[in-house]
């Protein structure tokens, strides 16, 4: 018989549970330094300049792009300030409304992204992926869309903004 812990999880859920949140924060930290030593990135900038390079135009506006991250417009406005201080993004009144405003992916942008891209999906092979089996990534997979199915919808990136 399971025996319930705090907060009414069993004593298997609560240790499940603290070894997913734990896993998961220690992962996204070592990738964060791993992006930070391999491409001078902080934390965050590689999703963003992911969102962007798959946005039609390489543009999204402001208040989008903060809810694909799932972040607050203050929090975007400051990355995408980091980010334009590199020449990796621009920041442009968006042409159909003139209180909105783009982020644009650059050219430079582009080619930090592609530079990046390479030894990070290394990374993530190596500290997630790797010591699994085919089936514990399709568990895994399995898993995380059940998890994903559950949640409120994530804040899926829109079109931009229309041109005139």
């Amino acid at each position: 018989m399971a025996t319930m812990a705090a907060g009414g999880l069993t004593d298997e859920e609560q240790r499940t549970w603290r070894n997913f949140a734990r896993a998961a924060r220690l992962l996204f930290a070592q990738l964060d330094r791993d992006l930070s030593r391999d491409a001078g990135m902080v934390p965050g900038a590689f999703e963003l300049l992911v969102i962007l390079s798959e946005a039609p135009n390489r543009a999204l506006r402001m208040n989008e792009l903060a809810e694909a991250t799932l972040s607050s417009p203050s929090r975007i406005s400051h990355a995408i300030e980091r980010l334009a201080e590199l020449g990796w993004v621009e920041r442009t009144t968006c042409p159909s409304d003139r209180r909105g405003w783009l982020a644009v992916l650059t050219d430079k942008g582009y080619e930090a992204l592609a530079a990046a891209a390479p030894p990070h999906i290394e990374h993530i092979r190596t500290h997630l992926f790797e010591g699994l089996s085919d089936n514990d990534v399709a568990e895994l997979g399995r898993i995380c869309n059940t998890i994903l199915s559950r949640l409120p919808a994530s804040g899926a990136a829109g079109g931009g903004c229309a041109a005139e």
